[in-house]
C-alpha cells in the first residue's frame, strides 16, 4: 500500500479533475466535485495548507479511488 501524499487542497482538486472529475459549485473555501457517474466530494482550499492524511484518505474513500491510482496522478 502507498502512502499518501502531502498535498494542498488545490493540488488535490487539479489529480481529480485529471480523474474525471468535474466542479459543480463552490461555497466559501470548499468546492464540491462529481464524477459522471455520480461519485462526488467536497475538498477544502486554505491557502498554502496542507491536507491531512486523515482528510485526505476521506477524500478518496467519498470519490471511490484507490490510493495507488491517486498516487500515479500526483
Amino acid at each position: 500500500m502507498t502512502r499518501l501524499p502531502r498535498l494542498t487542497g488545490k493540488e488535490i482538486v487539479s489529480v481529480l479533475r485529471k480523474l474525471g472529475f468535474r466542479t459543480i459549485r463552490q461555497r466559501g473555501s470548499h468546492i464540491y466535485l462529481r464524477h459522471p457517474d455520480g461519485r462526488a466530494t467536497v475538498i477544502p482550499i486554505h491557502s498554502g495548507e496542507i491536507i491531512g492524511p486523515g482528510l485526505t484518505h476521506k477524500i478518496l474513500t467519498d470519490a471511490e479511488i484507490e490510493r495507488d491510482e491517486f498516487a500515479k496522478y500526483t
